[in-house]
C-alpha cells in the first residue's frame, strides 16, 4: 500500500475509534444494508472499468480508450487464441506502458476483476459494514465500521426499522486492490440534513 493511502486508511480508522470512544451512551447502533454498488457504464459491458483503471492509476477514459483497440473472443468460443491474445496485450501496453504500467501489473489488476458474469459471477468484493447513530428515534450520524472493497457505483443505504432514512455512500478508489472500490463516508443528503 502506498503510504499517502495507507495514511489515509489509518486515519479513518483512528476517527472511527475515536467516534465509537466518544459517542454518547443514548445513541443506539443500528446496522445498515447496502445493497447494489456493482453497476458498470453501459459503454463498457459489465467491465468494472473505474476499479481497473484506478487500480492502474489512470483514468477510466484512458483504460477505455485503450480497451477500444482489443478484439476479444466472443462468447462461448473458448477464448482467444495464442495469436490473439498476443496481439491484445500488444494493443493494451502500446497505449498503457506510456503510464508506467507494467505488463506484470496490468496481468495482476486484469487477473483481479476478472469474472464470468455469463455463469453468474461477480469481480472480487468485500460488502461494507456501518452503523446508524440513532438518538431519541432519529439519526445523527453515520459510522463505517468496514469499508469493504469492489464497489464501482456506491451501493443504496438502507436503515432497517427507518424507511425515512435517506444516506448516500461515497467511494474510494486508488491503486490497491484489496481497497480500491471501499465505502470512504455515508452522508446525509443536504436536502434532508436542514
Amino acid at each position: 500500500m502506498n503510504k499517502s493511502l495507507r495514511l489515509i486508511f489509518t486515519a479513518i480508522i483512528l476517527a472511527v475509534g475515536i467516534a465509537r470512544a466518544q459517542t454518547p451512551k443514548d445513541v443506539t447502533r443500528v446496522p445498515i444494508a447496502f445493497s447494489g454498488g456493482h453497476d458498470t457504464d453501459p459503454q463498457d459491458r459489465g467491465r468494472p472499468v473505474v476499479l481497473i483503471a484506478a487500480a492502474l492509476g489512470v483514468k477510466p477514459e484512458v483504460f477505455r480508450d485503450a480497451f477500444s483497440r482489443v478484439h476479444p473472443a466472443g462468447p462461448g468460443s473458448g477464448g482467444p487464441t495464442d495469436a490473439e491474445a498476443r496481439a491484445n496485450k500488444k494493443v493494451l501496453m502500446d497505449a498503457l506502458g506510456k503510464y508506467g504500467i507494467t505488463d506484470q501489473r496490468l496481468n495482476e489488476v486484469s487477473n483481479y476483476y476478472r469474472y464470468m458474469r455469463s455463469k453468474g459471477e461477480m469481480w472480487k468484493h468485500k460488502d461494507a459494514a456501518a452503523n446508524a447513530l440513532v438518538k431519541g428515534g432519529a439519526i445523527v450520524g453515520y459510522e463505517i465500521t468496514d469499508a469493504g472493497a469492489g464497489y464501482s457505483s456506491a451501493p443504496a443505504v438502507s436503515v432497517p426499522g427507518h424507511p425515512e432514512a435517506k444516506a448516500q455512500a461515497e467511494l474510494a478508489f486508488g491503486k490497491n486492490l484489496e481497497t480500491n472500490g471501499a465505502v470512504s463516508a455515508i452522508k446525509i443528503p443536504s436536502a434532508q440534513a436542514k
